[in-house]
């Protein structure tokens, strides 16, 4: 009874915080692949991930049109580096390389646009308070920011600035805020309810369109909650798991006025599974589908996104015993 209170608690505060705001459908997934586990301190722990965004499907709010002549596609490469400088104290880094292509077919034509270079990155400080809202619980925060490494200034063939929303950086500085909380069952100790949630600040790009004009994303919120489990199968360790994610995003401001056809509310389910082929190594792969969406206007939005990686665990730190005569 206890879990099942600490479960609804869990669900009615990320709900809650979370409809206060909403980013463009596409781009890259900074946000929703941070929280490097703190394993203890000396721990290094890589990640290289490749991230599959598929947006082929047209909304008008929150009604499907039957419109299939445009496509966003985002491929991602994701390095995740994370160090433990002590067993609560934490710092992580994200860097990306992106490749953007968007079709448009109309009347029997098919214009074609693609973009490739390297994406931003995020820089967080993260902090941990093991037990802190009871046994088993795992509360973590962190702030950070979102460095514009990426290019945004990228032109088409015919020497046109593309628009932001294809470049593979946003030209600004971000700033982040994220916290965690996972608490471990005890109706069955290898399972684990855990909720996160990341706020972005977003900054401006005041060199948009050859210093033309200034371009800023919309604020972003996304909230997740899930289950995970743990199997043994074949003498190896299986970690399912099915998550819910929500997102919401402001609307993108142009010289700043709002931009229309932008932000919008979204609700993902993730099935997922981690497989641990040795202590120190993990592949994971996870598959997400919307399954509500209501955007503001007319917009492209996604339809489906797959992301898989492997994950390594380094120990930097060495016991050493001293041996009295």
């Amino acid at each position: 009874m206890r879990d099942l209170f600490f479960l609804f608690l869990l669900s009615f505060t990320i709900v809650y915080k979370s409809m206060a705001q909403t980013c463009c459908s596409g781009g890259v997934p900074l946000s929703s692949n941070l929280g490097l586990p703190n394993e203890g301190k000396g721990i290094i722990i890589m990640g290289l991930n490749y991230d599959y965004n598929n947006l082929n499907t047209l909304n008008a709010e929150s009604s499907k049109l039957d419109d299939n002549s445009r496509q966003r596609i985002t491929n991602s490469i994701l390095l995740n580096l994370g160090y433990s400088i002590t067993d609560k104290l934490a710092v992580e880094a994200l860097l990306s390389w992106v490749n953007q292509t968007r079709t448009i077919t109309q009347f029997g034509n098919e214009e074609f646009t693609g973009t490739s270079g390297i994406g931003d990155a995020v820089f967080l400080v993260k902090y941990s308070l093991p037990n802190v809202l009871g046994k088993n619980t795992v509360f973590n925060f962190g702030l950070g920011t979102k460095a514009p490494f990426g290019k945004s200034d990228i032109k088409s063939e015919q020497g046109i600035q593309l628009t932001a929303d294809l470049q593979p950086g946003s030209g600004a500085w971000d700033g982040l805020g994220w916290l965690s909380i996972s608490k471990g069952l005890k109706i069955r100790p290898s399972a684990t309810i855990s909720g996160s949630l990341t706020h972005r600040l977003t900054g401006v790009n005041n060199s948009y369109l050859n210093n033309a004009a200034t371009y800023e994303f919309g604020d972003e919120i996304q909230a997740n909650i899930g289950y995970t489990d743990q199997v043994l199968l074949f003498n190896t360790l299986f970690n399912p798991g099915l998550i819910f994610k929500y997102r919401k995003a402001f609307e993108d401001k142009i010289d700043s006025q709002g931009i229309p056809n932008t932000g919008g509310e979204w609700v993902f389910i993730r099935p997922e599974i981690t497989v641990k082929l040795s202590q120190n190594i993990s592949i994971n792969t996870r598959y997400e589908l919307p399954i509500y969406s209501v955007v503001e206007g007319t917009q492209l939005t996604p339809t489906s996104r797959f992301t898989t990686g492997i994950s390594f665990k380094l120990e930097t730190k060495k016991e050493v015993l001293i041996l009295n005569n």
